[in-house]
C-alpha cells in the first residue's frame, strides 16, 4: 500500500456493463443555482445521462443515491458532454450532449419540493441538430471574437468541421490530408481551432481562414482545383510530435502564461500561441489523461496526470510535486467546487467508477513491540551463515539462462499416446498407395494446484504429421480441479517425417491477492507417436542401394520382442529378420546376425532409415536397462555415408535455388504487368480516344504467366518443405551415426545436432545450408581446431559476413567432411574456450570407436540377403605404411634368428636410447605444432581480408586447385612406383592432410 494515495471523499459505481471514455465527464453550475457549485455530470455509451451533487455523507444511510440528482435514458450512445452557454437569448448554462449522429443542447431546472419530497430536477430539450456525418468529438468557444454565449464546432470521423450557433448550421470544412480524427481544441486567445493529424504533427487553424475557404458540401481531393470560388485551406503552423496525441488543452486561467498543451502517447508537450515549444517532458509511463489547473506561482502551469499505473501525478511545469495512487486506471479527470470541500479531484473509470478525492498521506500508526532481549547462540548463527554461504555458492555456479520453476507448480500435465490406433480413422488422406492411414488418440490429462485463468493450450508436431485440432481454450480452473483434453494426430503427408515427437504449450495466468489478473505462465510438454503411425510391416527386400551397421556387445536379440507390434504380421518367424513399409512408398528391411552381434539396417532410401534405426537404438537401451545391464554398448563400426549424406542436401539446395529463380521471374513479371496498366489506364483516360496497340493481349499474356509461375512457385514450396524434412531426417541419421562410432556423450551429440540443424524450417531470409556453415565453421575453429593460440584468434576476430544463400554447396561439403574427421580423430565438442587434445593414433588403433571390438564379418552372416559393394567415399583410420611394414619384418626375423641370451642384452642395450628417442620425438613434434599454429594464426589473419576478394578471384583458385590436385596425384603415384626410397610417406600424408584442412577452413 503506497503512503501517498487519493484520499476517497466521495464515490459511486454507474450501472453495470457500460462503457465510458474521456469526453464522457465534466462539472459546472449546469441547474444555474447561482451558489457557484459545481455538479458533475457524466454519459455513457450506452446513453445514460446521470448528473450528480456529491457531499460527505456522515451517516450510514442514503450513500450515492443521494447525491444523483437525475438520471434520464437517452436513445443514443452519448459521445461527449459540455456545459455553457449555448443559447443566444439566454445567459444561463446549459448542457449540449453529442451523439453519433445528432446534437442536442438540454436546459435542466430544479423545482424545489415540499414536506418529506426533495428537489426534483427535469431535463428539457431546447434544440437539436441531425448531423449528415457520423461525429467524433466537439469544442466549444467564443468564435469569431463574439460575446456572452458560445458557438458549437464538431469534427467528424472524415474529416469535416462542422460549425454551429446555437440553433442554425453555419458552414462545414474538411481537413486537408486527413485520414483519422484525432483531438480537437479551441484557443480564444488567437481565434484557432488546434488538433493532431494522422501525419503525427500538430495544426492551427484560424477561424477567419476556415470561414473564407472554399466550401465543403461534397468532399474534394486536395490535388483537384478548385470549383468555386474561395482560398483552400492551409494550417497557420504545424508543429511535428512524431507520436499520437491523446488530447489537447488550452488553459484560460492565467494570461501570463498563454500555453497549449499536448499529450502524447510518452511525452508532454507544452507550446506558446504561435507554436514554438516552451518545453516537453517524457513520461515513464503510459499516460490515460490530463488536466491543468489554476498555479498559484506566476508563469507556470500545474496539471493533473493520470497513467494506465492507477496513479495520479501533479506536475509544476515538468517537475513532479506529488503522486496519487488510485483503485483504476482514470480516462477522465476534472477538478470541482463542492459546498464542504473545494478544489476537489473527479475521476472516471472506464467501466463506471466515479471517484471525488483529494490528495493526503495515510500514515502508519503501527509500533514494533519490544522484544526480550536474549543471548545469541553463536553456533546457531555460524551454521545458519554456512548455509547460506553454499546456497549462494550453488546459485553462482549455475549458468542456466532462465531461472528455475518452482517445486510447486501450478499445473501439472501428462500426455499419454494410445497403444492401439484409431477406428475408424480420423486422417484427411484415407490412403496412400493403396495403404490405408491410421491415426492415434493422443489425451493430456490437466491437473491445477491453484487457480488459473485465461488458459490456452497448443499441439505442433512435425510435418507433414497434422493433428485433428492444434489450439484449445480452456476454462478457469479452480483447486484441485482436472480437465482432460483429447486429439488424435496422423500422417498428412506423401513423405515421412523426420521426428515423431510432438509438443504441446499451455499459456496461463495465475492470480494472487496482490496480482489479481495475475502473471502469464508459460508450462511446455512432450509426446511421442508410434513408429506404427508411418509405417507397416512387410516382406523384406533382398537387395538394397543403403546399409548401416551396428555393432552391439551383447548377445544377439529376436527381433519380434522389441518389436511386437510388428511381429505379428511379420513373414519370417525367426525374429532375424523384419521390414518395414512406410506410408509413403519406401521400404526398410532390418537384419540381426546369426553368428556375430550385429544388427543391419538397409533401405532403397537413405533419409527413411533414421526412424528405424533411431527406433532400433531406443528400444535396446530400453531392453538391457529392463533386464539389469549396465554395460551394454553399441557402436558404428563402418564408414561414414557422406556422399549419401551430400545428395540430400544437394537435392535441397537445389530446390531453394529454384525458389529465388522464381521469386525473380514472379517480381519482373509483376513489374511489367503494372506497366502495362498503367498505359492502359493513361490510354483510357485520355479525352481522345486512341488505338490500344495490342496492350489487352500483353496485358491478358503477362497475367498468365504471372499465374503459371506462382502455381509453380507454390508446387516449387512444397517440394522444398519436403526436401528439407529429408535434409533433417539424413542429418539426424548422420550426428546418430557420428556419436555411436566416436562414443559421444549426449552432451556432445547435442552441440553436435545443434550445429548441424540450426535451424527447424526454411525462410526466403535465412535457410539451412548458410546456418549450418557457419555454425560448422565455428566450431572447426573453436573447440575443433589446433591449438589455444588458434582457439584465441579466431575468438578476437569480428564477426563473419551476412549470411546469404550460397552460389553452390561446395563449401558446405568441405566442412562437414573436415568435421567428422577432426571428430574422428579424436577432437571434443564442448562450448568452453579450453583447447582439445587430440588422442594419439596409437591409443585409437588399440580399441574401435566407441567402446566395443569390430567384429569380422562371416559368409552367409545375413541370410540370403545380398551385399552389394558400396561406391561412397567414407573417412577411415590411417594404417602403417608400408617401409614401417617392412622394418617390423625384418626386425622380427633379426630377432628370431639370434639366441635367446643375445637377445637379452639387445633389448638391455636399446632401452637406453629410448628415453632419447621420445625426446627427440617430442622436440619435433613441438615445433611442427608451433609452426603449424603460426602458419594457421596468419591464415585467420587473411581470411577476413580474403573473403572480401572471394567473389572475384574465385575462379583463378578453381583453377589453382585442380593443378594442385594434379600434382598431388602424380607424386603420391611417384610414392607408389619408387617404395624403396628413404623418404617415408607417412609424413608425406601428413603434409597433404594439413595443406587440405588449412585450404577447408580458409574457404
Amino acid at each position: 500500500m503506497s503512503l501517498f494515495k487519493a484520499r476517497d471523499w466521495w464515490s459511486a459505481t454507474l450501472g453495470e456493463g457500460e462503457e465510458f471514455d474521456q469526453g464522457c465527464l465534466c462539472v459546472g453550475d449546469v441547474d444555474n443555482s447561482g451558489t457557484g457549485y459545481d455538479k458533475v455530470v457524466v454519459g455513457s455509451y450506452m446513453g445514460m445521462l446521470r448528473i450528480f451533487f456529491p457531499h460527505a455523507n456522515k451517516s450510514s444511510e442514503g450513500g450515492p443515491a443521494d447525491a444523483q440528482l437525475l438520471e434520464v435514458q437517452l436513445q443514443n450512445a452519448i459521445i461527449q458532454v459540455e456545459v455553457g452557454k449555448f443559447l443566444s437569448c439566454s445567459d444561463l448554462l446549459h448542457l449540449a450532449v453529442l451523439h453519433p449522429r445528432k446534437l442536442s443542447v438540454y436546459c435542466i431546472s430544479g423545482t424545489a419540493g415540499h414536506i418529506y419530497h426533495g428537489d426534483q430536477y427535469q431535463l428539457k430539450l431546447v434544440y437539436e441538430h441531425n448531423l449528415q456525418r457520423t461525429a467524433c468529438n466537439m469544442t466549444f468557444g467564443t468564435f469569431g471574437g463574439v460575446t456572452d454565449h458560445h458557438y458549437l464546432c464538431i469534427q467528424s470521423m472524415d474529416g469535416m468541421l462542422m460549425f454551429f450557433e446555437q440553433d442554425s448550421y453555419t458552414f462545414g470544412r474538411f481537413l486537408p490530408g486527413f485520414l483519422l480524427p484525432g483531438p480537437l481544441a479551441y484557443n480564444p486567445r488567437t481565434d484557432s481551432f488546434l488538433t493532431v493529424s494522422s501525419a503525427r504533427q500538430l495544426e492551427s487553424y484560424k477561424y477567419e481562414t476556415l470561414t473564407v475557404a472554399s466550401d465543403a458540401e461534397s468532399r474534394q481531393d486536395a490535388n483537384l482545383p478548385l470549383k468555386s470560388g474561395g482560398k483552400r485551406l492551409m494550417p497557420d503552423w504545424t508543429f511535428v510530435l512524431g507520436e499520437q496525441a491523446l488530447d489537447i488543452c488550452v488553459p484560460s486561467f492565467s494570461h501570463s502564461s498563454a500555453s497549449v498543451l499536448v499529450l502524447g502517447e510518452r511525452n508532454l508537450f507544452c507550446f506558446d500561441d504561435n507554436g514554438h515549444i516552451r518545453f516537453m517532458k517524457k513520461l515513464e509511463f503510459n499516460p490515460s489523461c490530463f488536466l491543468p489547473y489554476a498555479s498559484v506561482t506566476d508563469g507556470t502551469i500545474n496539471l493533473l496526470l493520470g497513467n494506465h499505473n492507477n496513479m495520479l501525478q501533479v506536475y509544476q511545469n515538468v517537475t513532479l510535486k506529488w503522486a496519487a495512487q488510485l483503485s483504476f486506471v482514470p480516462v477522465a479527470v476534472r477538478v470541482a467546487n463542492f459546498p464542504e470541500l473545494k478544489g476537489v479531484v473527479v475521476s472516471l473509470s472506464s467501466d463506471g467508477h466515479l471517484f471525488c478525492s483529494y490528495m493526503g498521506t495515510d500514515p502508519s500508526f503501527f509500533t514494533t513491540p519490544k522484544v526480550d532481549a536474549r543471548e545469541a547462540d553463536y553456533e546457531q548463527v555460524e551454521a545458519e551463515m554456512k548455509k547460506l554461504q553454499r546456497c549462494i555458492r550453488e546459485l553462482t555456479r549455475t549458468q542456466d539462462i532462465l531461472p528455475k520453476t518452482d517445486t510447486g507448480e501450478d499445473l501439472l500435465v501428462n500426455a499419454t499416446v494410445s497403444s492401439r490406433m484409431d477406428k475408424p480413422s480420423r486422417a484427411l488422406i484415407l490412403d496412400i498407395d493403396g495403404l490405408p492411414v491410421p491415426s492415434v488418440t493422443v489425451q493430456v490429462h490437466l491437473k491445477a494446484n491453484s487457480v488459473l485463468q485465461s488458459s490456452k493450450l497448443f499441439v505442433c508436431v512435425q510435418p507433414p504429421l497434422a493433428v485433428t485440432q492444434d489450439q484449445f481454450v480452456l476454462e478457469p480452473m479452480g483447486v484441485g480441479s482436472k480437465k482432460v483434453v483429447e486429439f488424435s494426430a496422423y500422417l498428412n503427408g506423401r513423405y515421412p517425417p523426420a521426428d515423431l515427437t510432438g509438443d504441446i504449450t499451455i499459456s496461463y495466468s495465475s492470480p494472487t491477492e496482490l496480482n489479481p489478473t495475475g502473471c502469464p505462465r508459460v508450462l511446455q510438454s512432450r509426446f511421442v507417436l508410434p513408429l506404427a503411425l508411418v509405417c507397416v510391416p512387410t516382406s523384406p527386400a533382398k537387395s538394397t542401394k543403403f546399409k548401416i551397421t551396428v555393432d552391439t556387445n551383447q548377445p544377439p536379440v529376436d527381433l519380434s520382442s522389441i518389436f511386437q507390434e510388428f511381429s505379428a504380421k511379420a513373414e519370417d518367424k525367426d525374429g532375424t529378420c523384419l521390414a518395414f513399409q512406410f506410408l509413403s512408398g519406401a521400404k526398410v528391411t532390418m537384419l540381426a546376425s546369426k553368428t556375430s552381434q550385429r544388427y543391419r539396417v538397409q533401405s532403397d532410401s537413405f533419409e527413411d532409415m533414421w526412424l528405424v534405426v533411431k527406433e532400433l537404438v531406443q528400444r535396446f537401451d530400453q531392453h538391457f536397462s529392463k533386464l539389469g545391464i549396465k554395460d551394454f554398448k553399441k557402436s558404428f563400426s563402418g564408414t561414414l555415408p557422406l556422399q549419401d549424406y551430400f545428395l540430400s542436401v544437394d537435392r535441397h539446395f537445389q530446390l531453394r535455388v529454384n525458389s529465388q529463380r522464381y521469386q525473380d521471374l514472379l517480381s519482373d513479371q509483376a513489374a511489367q504487368f503494372r506497366a502495362i496498366q498503367r498505359r492502359l489506364l493513361a490510354r483510357f483516360k485520355d479525352k481522345t480516344p486512341a488505338p490500344l496497340q495490342n496492350l489487352d493481349t500483353l496485358l491478358d499474356a503477362t497475367y498468365n504467366q504471372m499465374m503459371a509461375l506462382a502455381d509453380a512457385a507454390a508446387e516449387n514450396q512444397v517440394l522444398l518443405v519436403e526436401a528439407f524434412v529429408r535434409v533433417r531426417s539424413a542429418t539426424h541419421l548422420l550426428v546418430l551415426l557420428l556419436s555411436l562410432w566416436q562414443g559421444l556423450t549426449p552432451d556432445q551429440t547435442a552441440i553436435l545436432e545443434a550445429t548441424l540443424l540450426p535451424v527447424l524450417q526454411d525462410t526466403p531470409q535465412l535457410g539451412w545450408e548458410e546456418c549450418c556453415d557457419a555454425a560448422v565453421s565455428h566450431l572447426l575453429r573453436t573447440c575443433l581446431s589446433r591449438s589455444p593460440k588458434d582457439q584465441a584468434t579466431s575468438l578476437a576476430q569480428a564477426g563473419g559476413p551476412e549470411l546469404c544463400l550460397p552460389q553452390d554447396t561446395s563449401r558446405l561439403k568441405r566442412h562437414i567432411t573436415l568435421l567428422c574427421d577432426r571428430i574422428g580423430k579424436g577432437g571434443r565438442l564442448t562450448l568452453c574456450s579450453e583447447a582439445n587434445v587430440q588422442v594419439p593414433a596409437q591409443v585409437q588403433s588399440l580399441v574401435a570407436p566407441g567402446g566395443v571390438e569390430p567384429i569380422a564379418e562371416v559368409a552367409g552372416e545375413w541370410g540370403e540377403v545380398d551385399v552389394p559393394k558400396e561406391t561412397t567415399k567414407f573417412i577411415k583410420q590411417k594404417q602403417p605404411s608400408k617401409k614401417v611394414k617392412k622394418e617390423k619384418e625384418s626386425k622380427e626375423k633379426k630377432d628370431v634368428s639370434l639366441e635367446p641370451s643375445e637377445v637379452a642384452v639387445r633389448e638391455e642395450a636399446e632401452r637406453p636410447g629410448e628415453p632419447l628417442k621420445e625426446a627427440k620425438k617430442e622436440k619435433k613434434e613441438k615445433k611442427e605444432s608451433k609452426k603449424d599454429s603460426s602458419k594457421e594464426a596468419k591464415e585467420l589473419k587473411e581470411e577476413s581480408k580474403k573473403e572480401s576478394k572471394k567473389e572475384s578471384s574465385k575462379e583463378k583458385k578453381e583453377s589453382k586447385e585442380k593443378k594442385e590436385r594434379d600434382k598431388d596425384k602424380e607424386a603420391k603415384e611417384a610414392v607408389k612406383e619408387s617404395g624403396d626410397k628413404k623418404v617415408s610417406r607417412k609424413s608425406s600424408v601428413k603434409v597433404k592432410e594439413k595443406k587440405k584442412e588449412s585450404e577447408a577452413v580458409e574457404d
